[in-house]
C-alpha cells in the first residue's frame, strides 16, 4: 500500500503540468472562435488591469458598476504586482498557477493520510481542464484555495481553518459556507471564533489602507438575472413563447432585461433564503458527524448557494471542482454521485461558454437547450447532495433481533433513546 502511496504523487505532478501546458495553450490561442475570440483574456488584460492601476492608488474603483466584490479581492488583484518583470497579464495567469498548485498540492497531502483516498487530488487535477482555460483568466481559483485549505485544515489546526475560510470570505462571500458543518462544540467555537477575528482584523486594515472599501454592496445590489442562471434559463425558453425581454451586457455579465425580469430575481433570493435556512435546519438536527460531514455539508451549501443564485457563470464551477474534491479525499463522503455531476456540468458549461455562447445569449433552441442541461445537472447535484447530507446526519438505526419462532414480529418502534444497546 505504501509503494502505491508513494508513485501517486509523481502521477499527478506530471498529469498536473500536462494538462496545465495545455490550458495555458488555449490561453495564448483565445483569438480563436470556439475558444471566444479573446473575451476570456480580455477580463485580465482589461478589466483587471483597470482596477490594478486604482487600487495601486489607494482606493476602490467606488462607483464602477463592475466592481462588486469584497475588499479582500484588492490584495489579490494587486498579486501580479510582486511579480514586477512581468507584464500584469503573465503575472497574473502565474499566480492563478500557483494557487492551483498549492490546492492540488493540498489535496494529494490529504489523500496520502491513512483512511483518505488520492481521488480528491485526481478530480482536481483532471476535472480544472474541463473549463478549457477560463480558470488561468479568473481569480475564482485564488479563492477556491483558501476554501479548500480552509477545510483540509479542519481536523488538525481548527484555528487555521477559520482563518482561512474568513480570508477566502473577503475576497468572495461564498467560502464562509466552508464552516457551515464544523463539529459541535469546542472545535466549531475556535473556528468561528477565529473566523470572526481574522475577517474584523483584515476588515479593520483594509478600511484603512483603501477609501471605498464597501462600495460593492451598492453595486451588487443592483444586478438582474443573469442568462445563465436557472431563472435566465425559464427567460430563455419563455422568449419561444413570445416574451418581449432581451439579452443585454450589463453589471459585468450578459443580464436579461424585460418584463418580470424584477419579479425573477426576487425568486432567486427568496430560493437562495430558503435554501441557507435548509442547511442551517439540517445543522440543527443532524446527530452524527463522521470526519467527512465538514466536507459534505460545504459542497450541499455552495450547491444550493450556486444553483438559486441570479447569476452562475462558468468560473462558479471551480468552487465546486474544489470542494467535490475536497470531499473526496475522505472515504466517508456521501458526495461522490454529486461529485459526478458536478463533473458533467462542467463539460457542459464549456460548451456554453466560450463555445456556444452566442446561441444562449440569442436563446436559440441549442443554447436553451444546453442551459437546460447544464443547470438542470447542477439543481440534481444540489437535490442529491442536500438529501444524502441529511440522512447521514440521521441516527444511525439499532440492528434488528430476529424474533423468536411462533412470534410475530412488533411493528411498534422503540424510541431511539429506550432501545437496547447491541
Amino acid at each position: 500500500m505504501s509503494a502505491i502511496r508513494n508513485h501517486r504523487p509523481p502521477a499527478l505532478a506530471a498529469t498536473w503540468l500536462a494538462t496545465r501546458a495545455l490550458m495555458l495553450w488555449l490561453l495564448a490561442h483565445d483569438r480563436l472562435a470556439p475558444l471566444g475570440r479573446g473575451g476570456v483574456s480580455r477580463e485580465v488584460g482589461h478589466l483587471y488591469f483597470h482596477w490594478y492601476g486604482v487600487l495601486s492608488r489607494g482606493a476602490f474603483p467606488a462607483g464602477d458598476r463592475l466592481w462588486q466584490y469584497p475588499p479582500g479581492a484588492g490584495p489579490v488583484l494587486l498579486a501580479p504586482g510582486l511579480l514586477p518583470w512581468l507584464t500584469y497579464f503573465t503575472a497574473f495567469v502565474a499566480c492563478t498557477l500557483a494557487a492551483d498548485a498549492v490546492i492540488a498540492v493540498a489535496l494529494t497531502r490529504a489523500g496520502m493520510r491513512s483512511g483518505r483516498s488520492a481521488r480528491g487530488a485526481w478530480l482536481w487535477v483532471l476535472g480544472l481542464p474541463l473549463l478549457l482555460h477560463i480558470p488561468l483568466a479568473r481569480y475564482d481559483v485564488q479563492v477556491t484555495a483558501f476554501a479548500v485549505v480552509s477545510l483540509l485544515a479542519l481536523s488538525r489546526r481548527p484555528r487555521v481553518s477559520g482563518a482561512f475560510a474568513a480570508m477566502g470570505a473577503l475576497v468572495k462571500v461564498w467560502p464562509a459556507l466552508a464552516l457551515i458543518g464544523t463539529p459541535r462544540g469546542r472545535t466549531t467555537r475556535e473556528v468561528w471564533t477565529s473566523a470572526a477575528v481574522t475577517a474584523a482584523a483584515l476588515l479593520a486594515v483594509l478600511a484603512a489602507v483603501f477609501s471605498g472599501s464597501f462600495d460593492f454592496l451598492r453595486q451588487q445590489s443592483g444586478r438582474g438575472v443573469q442568462i445563465e442562471s436557472l431563472g435566465g434559463t425559464v427567460l430563455g425558453f419563455a422568449r419561444h413563447a413570445g416574451w418581449p425581454g432581451t439579452a443585454r451586457y450589463q453589471y459585468g455579465a450578459m443580464e436579461f432585461v424585460g418584463p418580470y425580469t424584477g419579479a425573477v430575481a426576487a425568486c432567486s433570493l427568496a430560493l437562495t433564503v430558503g435554501a441557507f435556512a435548509l442547511v442551517l435546519l439540517w445543522r440543527v438536527r443532524a446527530r452524527r458527524w463522521t470526519t467527512a460531514t465538514p466536507y459534505d455539508a460545504a459542497l450541499t451549501a455552495v450547491l444550493l448557494f450556486t444553483v438559486t443564485s441570479r447569476v452562475i457563470s462558468p468560473q462558479y464551477m471551480v468552487w465546486l471542482l474544489g470542494l467535490a474534491a475536497v470531499c473526496l479525499t475522505s472515504r466517508h463522503t456521501t458526495q461522490r454521485p454529486v461529485a459526478a455531476l458536478i463533473v458533467a456540468a462542467t463539460a457542459v458549461s464549456s460548451v456554453v461558454y466560450p463555445m456556444l455562447y452566442g446561441d444562449v445569449v440569442r436563446s436559440t433552441w441549442t443554447g436553451c437547450l444546453l442551459m437546460l442541461l447544464r443547470n438542470g445537472l447542477l439543481a440534481t447535484a444540489a437535490g442529491v447532495s442536500f438529501v444524502r447530507l441529511w440522512r447521514s446526519g440521521l441516527p444511525a438505526a439499532a440492528p434488528h433481533r430476529a424474533a423468536p419462532a411462533g412470534r410475530e414480529r412488533s411493528t411498534h418502534r422503540i424510541p431511539a433513546g429506550l432501545r437496547t444497546r447491541q
